[in-house]
């Protein structure tokens, strides 16, 4: 378990509606005139959560912490220049096992899962995260070496998602995928060089979909897991997707189906 410093106001309350007893304490500066931020005060006040007011530039004084600890997603008003933040525990993962449980009977036997093989970027991470939970993914499988933490900047990012989205994180990636499969999941690789398009995928069963490194795509043991593996055909001239914009098109795209 470790210290999260979230300044996106989005992601303190959805940590203060879903687990309120891991929000430590809450700052925010006397001039914040955000609608979001002033929620945040209301309701971890009412739940009677230490909250403090804090200087403009105590909010650039960051201690050591990474350069790249800043949102590109954070408010106007939140960030370095207001010092509005929370300080909220990590959120444990789930095992594999807890995250695949009863995937027959889930969204109808039609549930949706994602899968991260080794992504390194802390904003494609947090971005997956929010596309996770607008869609009401059920949950997503991380690997926890050569991949991005779960850092302050993904829970920015993620505006909420990373609380409202189950994940479990594993050393052991391919080993996971066959537990998925052994819960009665199909697991659905994507790669450009995939013979098949995604426009061919049917909602018949529950998918867990992998999202490849940014740079190298699955890896090979990764690969040869998967059931099926597609690819997303360009139109235009741009031959290529980052990981987060693949998954939102495959998962709109599976959603949309019936």
């Amino acid at each position: 378990m470790s210290i999260i410093h979230v300044r996106n106001p989005h992601s303190v309350l959805a940590a203060l509606e879903r687990r309120p007893d891991d929000v430590l304490s809450v700052q925010i500066s006397p001039s914040t005139t955000e609608d979001a931020w002033k929620k945040v005060s209301e309701l971890a006040r009412k739940l009677k959560i230490g909250t403090h007011q804090v200087a403009p530039e105590a909010g650039s004084r960051r201690g050591g912490r990474p350069a790249d600890r800043i949102s590109r997603d954070e408010p106007k008003e939140g960030g370095r220049a207001s010092g509005n933040e929370a300080r909220i525990k990590s959120k444990d993962p789930l095992s594999a096992a807890d995250l695949f449980a009863n995937a027959r009977e889930r969204a109808g036997g039609k549930g949706i899962w994602l899968a991260l093989d080794s992504l390194t970027d802390p904003h494609n991470v947090g971005a997956i995260f929010r596309i996770a939970g607008f869609f009401g993914i059920e949950g997503i499988l991380m690997t926890s070496e050569r991949s991005a933490p779960l850092t302050g900047t993904v829970y920015d990012v993620s505006c909420g998602g990373v609380e409202t989205v189950p994940h479990t994180e594993q050393v052991n990636l391919q080993r996971a995928l066959e537990v998925a499969k052994e819960a009665g999941l199909w697991v659905l690789g994507t790669s450009e060089h995939a013979k098949t398009s995604y426009l061919d995928l049917k909602r018949d069963c529950p998918w867990l979909i992998v999202i490849g490194n940014e740079e190298k795509g699955m890896r090979r043991l990764t690969a040869e897991t998967c059931d099926v593996t597609v690819g997303i055909p360009p139109i235009g001239e741009v031959t290529s997707l980052n990981a987060s914009v693949a998954s939102a098109v495959l998962i709109s795209r599976l959603a949309s189906l019936t």
